[in-house]
This record gives structure tokens, C-alpha cells and sequence, in this order.
């Protein structure tokens, strides 16, 4: 087929997305697509509404790419592409609207709550420590973890520099866990559980791209009960968003021997060298070759 992937960008995670593009375009050229790379820029869409291709692979990470924005766009032009559609992409990217939708569903999540441009917290109303993060970023980009109050105002600017709300939330210390889905209809999956152990004192920008800054293991050390409820709270929470084709839905399990905490969906994971989706599909003898085909044809399927 001829397939158009767009990545790169203007948001923050340019540079993972980049490196998302480039291993994406890679290998759909080794298993004999015509590629067309398109690095996007929201002042030019010429490149993508003149596309002739069978279908896009979107490589965007953050703002424009995992918002529904380039969805809706390819929607417009009647392209099919990989992955969530509009509606998916933009809950999933407001983290305080998905967490709602997680909580109905059954699923823990962390306390917590947002505040907006013009509104002011002098301190923090959970207590410290508490995360602060923009409240539609991703790849840890602007986030603080506040300890006193003078931390807590610093943080609260830090992220309404990315965004115009911030979200705070309780800090829960525990393992650091994510869990990749893949599948369409009823046939949706979860691939095992990776456990992320960072080497900075918490799983920061550099933690995740940065070759050597975290081990990943593989299934994760965790009993099997744990691991039962991460897939299927993955799956739920997938579902609950109307994800399609894929996603990684990201936890914590606190060291107290609490249940675990959703942290939220990426619609859009990183499929860089160091990325965690196709550690997943390794780990049940997916190649990432064979992994991005796989995506390529349920998408097909689907169409």
C-alpha cells in the first residue's frame, strides 16, 4: 500500500516524535510500502490535504497529533488512518474529563483536581507531596512534584506555561506500570505488563528517552492477581474512551498494598527505540515490524 506517515510537529514532544517517525517509516519499508514521510506543520496543510495514499499512520505525539485534530482533518478528506478517531483522541488527551470516565467505570484513580488559568491555590488542598502536570501534555512535559508551597506555586506556573489548566494530584509512590492493548471489536487484547524502573529518582523526560535511563521488565514483578486486574482495567478503560486498533494505558500500584491508580490512555504511544508498546509486543514474539503491520491490517480490516 501507500502509506503517508505524519510525525514531527510543533508541541513539546517533537523530538519523540521524530524518532516515533522515523522507526514507523522504517519498517513499514521493509515489509514493501511505498512511504511518504510528512512532517506536519499546522500553518501548512497543504502536504496533507493534497495526500494520495491509502492510509495514514499518525506519528504525532502531544498537541495537534493525540488531540483529534489531524483525526478530524483526515475525517474531512475521507483518509483512513490508524488508530482513535476525534472523539477518543480528545478525552483521552483531557485528563481531568478521562479521569470521570475512569471512575464510573470502576477504575482507581487518584484524587485530585484542576485549576485553570486566572484561578490561584495559595497551597496545596491534598497535603504534600502532590503532582502537579498540564492537564493535556504528555511525555512528563511540565510536570512537578510539589513538597511545600513554594514548590506548588512554581509547579502550578510551570504547567499553565504548556497549558490552560493544570492538574493537581495526590503523589502515590509505587511501581511504575503500563499495559498496551491491541485489537479490534471483541477481539480487543491486553499485552503483558511492563514494569518501568527509572533510574532518576522519578520517570521523568530523560527516564523514558534516553537509552539506558530505565529497565523495563517484562512481564512486570507483580503477583498475577495484579497483573489480571491491570489488563483488565486496561481493556475497560481502552473501551470506555471508544479507543480503536491500540493504545497504552499507564498505572501506578502503590508500595501500601492499595489497589492500583490510572494514570491515563495514550491513544498515540511512542514507538521509539525505548518505547514501551513495542517492548510489550516483544515480549509475545511481535517483532516491531510485524507489530506496526499488525496495526496497519486491523485498520485495513476495518474499513
Amino acid at each position: 500500500m501507500k502509506i503517508a506517515v505524519i510525525y514531527g510537529g510543533t508541541s513539546s514532544e517533537r523530538e519523540v516524535s521524530l524518532s516515533t517517525g522515523k522507526g514507523v517509516m522504517e519498517a513499514l519499508e521493509r515489509k514493501g510500502h511505498e512511504v511518504v514521510g510528512v512532517d506536519f506543520d499546522p500553518e501548512n496543510l497543504n502536504e496533507i490535504i493534497k495526500l494520495n495514499v491509502d492510509l495514514v499512520f499518525i506519528g504525532l505525539h502531544g498537541k495537534y497529533g493525540e488531540d483529534g485534530r489531524i483525526q478530524g482533518l483526515l475525517d474531512i478528506l475521507k483518509i483512513p488512518y490508524v488508530g482513535s478517531g476525534v472523539m477518543a483522541s480528545s478525552i483521552a488527551m483531557d485528563k481531568a474529563r478521562a479521569k470521570v470516565l475512569f471512575k464510573n467505570a470502576g477504575i482507581r484513580t487518584a484524587e485530585g483536581c484542576s485549576v485553570r488559568k486566572g484561578q490561584s491555590y495559595q497551597s496545596s488542598p491534598f497535603g504534600y507531596p502532590v503532582v502537579i502536570k498540564p492537564n493535556s501534555e504528555g511525555s512528563t512535559i511540565g510536570l512537578t512534584i510539589a513538597e511545600n508551597d513554594e514548590q506548588f506555586q512554581k509547579g502550578i506556573q510551570t504547567a499553565l506555561k504548556y497549558d490552560e489548566t493544570a492538574l493537581i494530584e495526590t503523589f502515590i509512590d509505587g511501581k511504575e506500570l503500563t499495559v498496551s492493548v491491541l485489537g479490534k471489536g471483541e477481539e480487543i487484547k491486553a499485552l503483558p505488563v511492563v514494569e518501568i524502573v527509572p533510574k532518576n529518582k522519578f520517570y521523568d523526560y530523560e527516564a523514558k528517552y534516553a537509552p539506558g535511563m530505565s529497565t523495563h521488565y517484562v512481564p512486570a514483578r507483580i503477583q498475577d492477581d495484579v497483573t489480571k486486574k491491570l489488563q483488565k482495567w486496561s481493556v475497560l478503560a481502552h473501551r470506555q474512551l471508544g479507543c480503536e486498533t491500540y493504545s497504552r494505558v499507564d498505572f501506578i500500584l502503590p508500595n501500601d498494598g492499595s489497589e492500583p491508580v490510572i494514570l491515563e490512555v495514550n491513544t498515540l504511544p511512542g514507538m521509539t527505540p525505548t518505547s514501551l508498546f513495542p517492548d510489550a509486543a516483544n515480549a509475545v514474539g511481535i517483532s516491531y515490524d510485524d507489530m506496526i503491520e499488525q496495526l496497519v491490517n486491523l485498520t485495513v480490516q476495518s474499513n
